[in-house]
């Protein structure tokens, strides 16, 4: 089967057609992931084939699982040597979520989304490869992968009940951030990522309540909890947390594109708001590890525990959505693109559902609360698998 190239070369403009069917853009001397256009090669490809995906992460993305870490750790020792350090934390809440959490979630949302190329969508949706590429997309993202979690949470987790409601919700939140990262570091298609990204945070908003709750009250029989976990609740949360940063991301861009140029907009304000998405993800998962630091160290089996399916599913779900879009033709950045969007989660909305429903101290708000730190080196994992796979197999863009 030919590639399928979601975007035709004549609606590229401002690229210069090779004779090997490439498009080069003379305005643009070094890598940038908003001028990289779909048909292109991974940007930089030659001097990124040099680099290792490790040393290709800036300093506070390199040692990201470290940082993660530490932060537990940290919250852990805060909640277990300093007392009243817990119920301190949760004493003003902000729609069910206590302040500091509701800050940090809302922080480290907002960066992420602002380098989404909101302005470009209704020109790229035109095309019907597009749409090819995004139905495969969202079936694999909201019915297969979903699923799978649904599975390895009931086979890993049959006696956990809130351990297993909060990996269900994990795997209901797809993904609107970290893949942005993933995806650049295996030499994805960065222009896709983030349609796929803008794609699924609306998607997000109109169907992660309704899933969840067909999946936590359906087909998760016998949940005491279920009560808890209201359309209200989680749409709410839903709302604020992704509703909130996205059309704050929206208005930014909007607004400081004109004003900025794209060039500013990049290497000034993008660089200056990204770091505030990790600093709002370790800020989150410290106040989460404080609140309750005694609970996770009386139950650090079950940590382990919810971190053997977490494993599982990562590799499964990349390997086997990279695996169909080689077959179904996908060239080399789309299918890696596919693969880092359907094996990645939204851990940051998994956390504010699980906190609004069933609160800090609850096992659905653990389980959601060790995703990042299983995800990070997994997923790290996987782009030098790829990588290499891309490398020994000849599979090119």
């Amino acid at each position: 089967m030919a590639p399928v190239d979601p975007i035709p070369p004549a609606q590229l403009p401002n690229h210069v057609q090779t004779k090997d069917n490439t498009h080069v853009d003379s305005k643009t001397t070094k890598c940038d992931v908003e001028k990289q256009v779909p048909n292109d090669p991974p940007c930089c490809e030659a001097s990124q084939s040099r680099l290792s995906a490790f040393s290709s992460l800036g300093f506070l993305d390199r040692f990201l699982a470290v940082w993660i870490f530490l932060a537990m750790l940290i919250g852990i020792l805060l909640g277990n040597f300093v007392d009243d350090v817990g119920p301190a934390l949760q004493q003003g809440t902000f729609v069910g979520v206590s302040i500091p959490i509701a800050v940090g979630l809302l922080v480290m949302m907002y960066p992420i989304l602002c380098k989404v190329q909101y302005e470009k969508l209704h020109e790229i949706l035109k095309t019907r490869e597009i749409w090819i590429q995004l139905g495969f997309s969202i079936v694999v993202n909201w019915i297969v992968a979903p699923l799978f979690m649904l599975g390895l949470a009931w086979a890993f987790l049959p006696d956990e009940q809130g351990l297993r409601e909060g990996l269900i919700l994990v795997g209901i939140a797809r993904c609107i951030a970290m893949v942005l990262i993933w995806n650049n570091l295996a030499g994805g298609n960065g222009d896709y990522c983030a349609i796929l990204v803008a794609v699924n945070s609306l998607l997000q908003i109109v169907l992660f309540a309704p899933v969840s709750l067909l999946f936590i009250r359906v087909f998760n029989p016998g949940s005491s909890s279920a009560s808890s976990t209201t359309y209200t609740t989680v749409a709410t949360s839903v709302g604020v947390f992704l509703g909130i940063p996205l059309g704050a991301a929206m208005l930014t861009r909007l607004v400081l594109l004109p004003l900025l140029g794209p060039e500013r907009y990049r290497s000034g304000f993008l660089r200056l708001a990204g770091p505030w998405s990790l600093i709002g993800l370790l800020f989150t998962i410290l106040v989460l590890f404080a609140s309750q630091g005694q609970q996770v160290v009386r139950q650090i089996v079950s940590v382990v525990r919810v971190a053997a399916p977490l494993i599982v599913y990562f590799a499964v779900i990349f390997f086997a959505t990279l695996l169909m879009a080689r077959r179904a033709g996908f060239r080399y950045g789309f299918a890696v693109t596919q693969g880092f969007t359907a094996a990645s989660n939204n851990f940051e909305l998994a956390i504010a559902v699980a906190v609004a429903a069933y609160g800090p101290r609850s096992d659905q708000a653990l389980a959601a609360t060790v995703g990042p730190l299983i995800e990070v080196p997994v997923l790290l994992g996987l782009v030098y698998g790829v990588r290499w796979f891309a490398k020994r197999s000849g599979w090119k863009e």
